[in-house]
């Protein structure tokens, strides 16, 4: 594994100035020419975005609200969404629709939740109601168990397996030794079926570690999604001062942290014992300086289909969308850095059914927004 030298690019405009996105904007890349159009705006710092059967959109707000977007319109906030701890990175975080939800209406989102010794991530699972009004049987599936005090690294995002079983990333919560406790949730990736039972398949059994716990020794992992073309599944994860990484996950592996990082503490100190040690996993990618990654989508869909297989990453502290480009091994081969500074920071990034990618922004003026080929590119 090495690091790759990033070939930044320029958004070169059609027009000059500050790029806007209350309207469309038809920006170069170093393949095709994109559009970015505005669905929709006045989000407050919006965490999730999944596109309902119908084309309409269903958006997470960090301070606790479901919304649905059709047709341009934001619609009053879901009824019945659990309380949530709003506080620092904490409050309503990631949701994802059942593969079945055309049917069931099923879907299931994260939280932090408050409780007397602090606060933690839960999952839940509920019914989204036929008048999309309310959330109906809203049921915890998943609580780590360990609550504490602070308000930061609850990891949080959901990824579901082609059986139906779940994966959701758990932060360190700022403690960095919780993610090597294999009896604490922190730091881990947790694999649960989707009632909160555990999976026959998962590594380890109440004595060795938690039996949630499918892999451990990770910071903060806000991205976790599987490649649709080989069923692999990949994280991507916050590093310290640097060290944001890619990993590939398998059953009861430990990705290091913090005994090994590409990163330093924020003071500069050195952390843990260096950058490899045997025994422990090194990533498939990192960053050196941070991009406090967001969110993870690998691209499989029709629109751009020279950007097949790329990892798309979504990023705020430069604000711009990572797109990482692999050989036929599947080995990093080049960066390209779309929309730096432009949109504000981005916080999720997914594939949209017809190919668009769509992408929200964690701002108090959040909005919702569509890349798509522009026409010139269509013919």
């Amino acid at each position: 594994m090495k690091r790759l030298p990033a070939l930044h690019f320029a958004a070169a405009l059609i027009l000059f100035g500050a790029v806007s996105a209350d309207a469309a904007d038809t920006i170069n890349t170093q393949g095709p020419t994109v559009r970015v159009e505005k669905l929709a705006g006045g989000l407050d710092h919006p965490w999730a975005v999944e596109v309902l059967p119908d084309g309409a959109y269903l958006v997470t707000e960090r301070p606790g609200r479901m919304r649905i977007i059709r047709d341009g319109k934001l619609s009053e906030p879901i009824g019945n969404v659990p309380k949530v701890s709003a506080r620092g990175q904490g409050g309503l975080m990631d949701v994802a629709l059942a593969p079945d939800f055309a049917t069931s209406r099923k879907l299931y989102f994260t939280a932090a939740i408050a409780k007397a010794q602090g606060s933690g991530t839960e999952a839940f699972s509920a019914t989204l109601s036929r008048d999309e009004k309310r959330l109906d049987a809203v049921t915890p599936v998943f609580t780590m168990r360990r609550f504490t005090s602070g308000n930061i690294q609850y990891g949080s995002r959901i990824a579901i397996a082609p059986d139906g079983t779940l994966f959701i990333s758990v932060g360190d919560r700022g403690d960095r030794d919780r993610s090597q406790d294999w009896q604490d949730d922190a730091g881990s990736i947790i694999h649960i079926n989707a009632d909160g039972s555990i999976p026959a398949d998962n590594p380890f059994k109440e004595d060795k570690a938690l039996p949630e716990i499918w892999s451990k020794g990770h910071r903060n992992p806000q991205g976790i999604t599987f490649d649709t073309k080989d069923g692999k599944l990949y994280t991507v994860e916050h590093g310290a001062r640097g060290g944001d990484e890619i990993n590939q996950l398998e059953a009861g592996k430990n990705y290091g942290w913090p005994i090994i990082t590409y990163g330093r503490d924020y003071s500069g100190a050195e952390i843990g014992e260096g950058t490899a040690k045997k025994g422990l996993e090194q990533p498939l990618y990192y960053w050196d300086p941070s991009i406090a990654p967001g969110a993870l989508a690998i691209y499989r869909g029709a629109m751009f289909p020279e950007w097949d297989g790329d990892f798309i990453v979504a990023a705020l502290k430069f604000q711009l969308l990572s797109r990482l480009q692999r050989d036929e091994s599947g080995a990093f081969v080049a960066e390209e850095r779309l929309f730096e500074g432009e949109y504000g920071r981005i916080r999720d990034v997914i594939v949209a059914p017809d190919g668009a990618l769509l992408m929200v922004t964690d701002e108090d003026d959040g909005a919702l927004l569509r890349i798509s080929r522009a026409e010139a590119d269509n013919g």
